[in-house]
């Protein structure tokens, strides 16, 4: 089956069981597929939930088509620029630029993104409301995540990784390293699969120092395994 297909299955048994469900998870197979070949790296990104605290019952995968305007989706886009680039330094300048030709909306249907907890929530998250949810669909979330076969994998929050690492049996007792500026990772497998626990694309962070952070982590984790 396709990777539409296997998610499809999975969602209509998942929506029997969660009221107001959001689908999520890969917006373009093809360009999904495509990022991880001749060295390239398939990315997942971890996150929440959705905001919207009255509605639900739409399709991620349709928003990320369209290349939907937020902050978490512009620094998501620029992320997965910069990790599809790790051989060159791109300038801030430069990499805002590539977003207004059309980058960004590339980038975001190239990746994988999958809410811990499928129905939507707030502004502000409920964090036992997460957990309690998460925990009730952790046979569903584990079903979902092997979907994937990510390369990298990117848990967007503490607390969401935390909460990854607790549902998902796959990243379960992890050997976690670090970067030398001290950003948390661990291999997911095999040396050339990764899991990096990261800040949230919103965090109260420059953009700017989010993305250089996030990118020379990679660089520096992919080099040691490469052993440069």
């Amino acid at each position: 089956m396709t990777i539409k297909e296997q998610e499809d299955k999975l969602f209509a048994e998942w929506k029997a069981h969660r009221n107001h469900f959001v689908a999520d998870g890969v917006a373009d197979e093809n360009l999904y597929l495509e990022s991880g070949k001749g060295g390239g790296k398939k990315i997942l990104f971890i996150m929440k939930e959705v905001n919207d605290p009255e509605g639900g019952g739409w399709d991620l995968r349709e928003v990320m088509r369209e290349g939907k305007r937020s902050a978490t989706w512009d620094n998501i886009a620029r992320w997965t620029l910069g990790i599809r680039n790790l051989d060159r330094d791109i300038s801030w300048k430069e990499l805002n630029e590539k977003m207004l030709l059309g980058s960004k909306k590339e980038a975001i249907r190239s990746v994988a993104a999958m809410n811990l907890k499928k129905s939507p929530g707030g502004s502000a998250t409920d964090k036992a409301l997460m957990e309690k949810i998460a925990r009730e669909d952790m046979d569903f979330l584990e079903r979902q995540f092997e979907i994937y076969d990510p390369d990298i994998v990117i848990c967007c929050g503490v607390d969401v990784s935390n909460l990854a690492h607790t549902c998902i049996k796959k990243l379960s007792h992890p050997r976690w390293k670090a970067t030398s500026r001290g950003v948390p990772y661990h291999e997911l497998g095999t040396p050339q699969k990764t899991l990096i626990s990261y800040s949230h694309p919103e965090a109260r962070v420059s953009d700017n120092l989010l993305y250089y952070g996030l990118i020379d982590a990679i660089r520096e984790i992919y080099q040691e395994k490469s052993g440069g």
